[in-house]
């Protein structure tokens, strides 16, 4: 509502709110002293005023004037005043009128000026704490200009920030509107913000107290970091100030929120030059080493004039069989590791019992782990495992495959079962042990990380890794424990036929 049409309200409700009063008087004004029409009348002129400021009060006054010397002093019916007495009444009736019309006036401004203050503290109070929060750039910057718009009401805001994919040259910038609220902002709008010798310059505020467009550049020690721009924006008081204080708090945050997303780049760089330098490792050594043991043995066949028996012979195919086994699992590995990583892993449930688990899991391991080397210890008891078949049976051959690499070829590979407590039913923890080196106290979370190195020096590989996210999917947990003395045990638990993990 616009000064005029505020000053038209609060005069009416003035002129109506004494026009109710000179009827509701008007019957008794010869039972009534002179006083007290002037002192009823100065209710509707306050309320006029704070309705429409003090030109609303000024109506009221001249209009309460006039009908309180036409309707309450005698002669009744005209604008004269016959006593003293009634003059008096008359003046006292306008001094007051005019002084409680200043004082409502004054308190009116200063509890709008508080009020403004307030949001205004409010609205730099939720800038701050987007300096400190969480938000994406993006996100920041539609809080800042969304804040702006609702702070000054201009036509439009636009953020401009430099577009460093589209920069031509050294010495030119290219410019972009990075967000705005508001009404849509034309083309005509684009061009003018993003062209212009694509330099990003402290233009300060422009134009004067009336419509304009006002531009401030968002400075951070000295190093422009974006361009806030206002159009058709009219400012009052103090706002010029605030505006150049919303344009620093919005520096600060664009600046930390660009700073913050180089260093999540770069840390993902990092990760990608981890990953890489790791999956080198495991092609050098993973691949490499059953691929050495399959040529060396192809070459012992093929070569010429070899006198080899057929036990000789024998051993060398079940060395190849056994070796590219090895790596047609490397290579399984490798694909369930990418389909864990692009989010695609499904785990599709069914009840099996444990001894099945264990048949399909050294059946899996193709011979490399003989059967009679393998000790089972489970209660008969034992209930259904509610789990996928092909996914648990790849973390069990994972754990035996790990067990056999690390552990004396005459050793006994042990897998135990029992049923432990829950957080809603039962599960059943399956442990895997061996008589190898160990895993030192320091290593036994890093041993699941992909490629990583266990205590005894042996690589890991990504077996673990599997294992680790397969587990996981199935809402269960692994964990490397010592047995004791010499060896290693991981542990892994998985649900009953009663215990289904609600995201199954």
């Amino acid at each position: 509502m616009t000064v005029y049409q505020r000053s038209v309200a609060g005069s009416a409700v003035a002129l109506v709110g004494l026009a109710a009063l000179v009827g509701i008087l008007l019957p008794f004004r010869d039972h009534l002293s002179t006083a007290i029409p002037a002192l009823v009348f100065v209710v509707p002129v306050i309320f006029g005023v704070m309705v429409g400021g003090t030109a609303s009060g000024a109506f009221g006054a001249v209009v309460g004037f006039l009908l309180y010397d036409v309707f309450f002093l005698p002669p009744y019916g005209r604008l004269t005043v016959q006593s003293a007495q009634n003059w008096i009444a008359l003046l006292v009736y306008v001094v007051v009128v005019l002084v409680v019309a200043q004082i409502v006036v004054k308190l009116r401004a200063a509890r709008e000026e508080a009020q403004r203050r307030t949001e205004d503290s409010d609205r730099l109070f939720e800038l701050s704490q987007a300096l400190i929060g969480d938000l994406t750039l993006s996100q920041l910057l539609t809080h800042i200009v969304t804040t702006v718009q609702t702070a000054f009401s201009p036509r439009w805001t636009a953020l401009v920030l430099p577009d460093d994919e589209g920069a031509s040259g050294a010495d030119r910038l290219e410019l972009r509107v990075a967000a705005n609220a508001g009404q849509e902002l034309s083309p005509a709008d684009v061009s003018s913000l993003t062209t212009g010798g694509g330099q990003i310059r402290s233009l300060g505020l422009m134009g004067g107290e009336g419509l304009s467009r006002a531009a401030v550049a968002l400075v951070v020690s000295n190093r422009p970091v974006g361009m806030l721009v206002l159009q058709d924006v009219q400012f009052v008081g103090r706002d010029r100030g605030l505006l150049g204080t919303f344009a620093n708090q919005a520096a600060l945050a664009v600046d930390r929120a660009q700073l913050r997303e180089q260093a999540l780049r770069s840390r993902l760089l990092e990760e990608i030059d981890r990953w890489r330098r790791a999956l080198m490792g495991a092609v050098s050594h993973d691949l490499r080493t059953p691929l050495a043991s399959v040529k060396t043995a192809v070459s012992s066949l093929r070569q010429p004039g070899a006198m080899l028996g057929t036990e000789d012979q024998a051993e060398l195919l079940e060395l190849i069989e056994l070796q590219s086994d090895r790596l047609a699992r490397l290579v399984t590995n490798l694909l369930d590791m990418t389909r864990i990583e692009s989010g695609a892993l499904e785990i599709r449930p069914t009840a099996i019992p444990f001894d099945e688990l264990v048949g399909e899991a050294l059946e899996s391991l193709g011979g490399l782990v003989a059967p009679g080397r393998v000790a089972v210890e489970a209660p008969v008891d034992l209930p259904l495992l509610r789990i996928d078949r092909v996914l648990i049976g790849q973390v069990l051959a994972n754990l035996l495959e790990n067990a056999e690499r690390h552990s004396p070829p005459d050793s006994t590979i042990r897998i135990s079962a029992r049923v432990t407590p829950g957080r809603n039913l039962p599960i059943v923890e399956i442990s895997v042990d061996d008589d190898g080196p160990g895993i030192a106290t320091e290593d036994r979370e890093r041993v699941f990380e992909m490629f990583s190195q266990n205590g005894g020096g042996g690589r890991a590989g990504i077996g673990l890794a599997i294992a680790k996210a397969f587990v996981e999917a199935h809402g269960g947990a692994i964990r490397a424990e010592t047995t004791g003395g010499r060896g290693a045990r991981l542990v892994f638990g998985v649900p009953t036929e009663s215990a289904v993990p609600s995201h199954a």
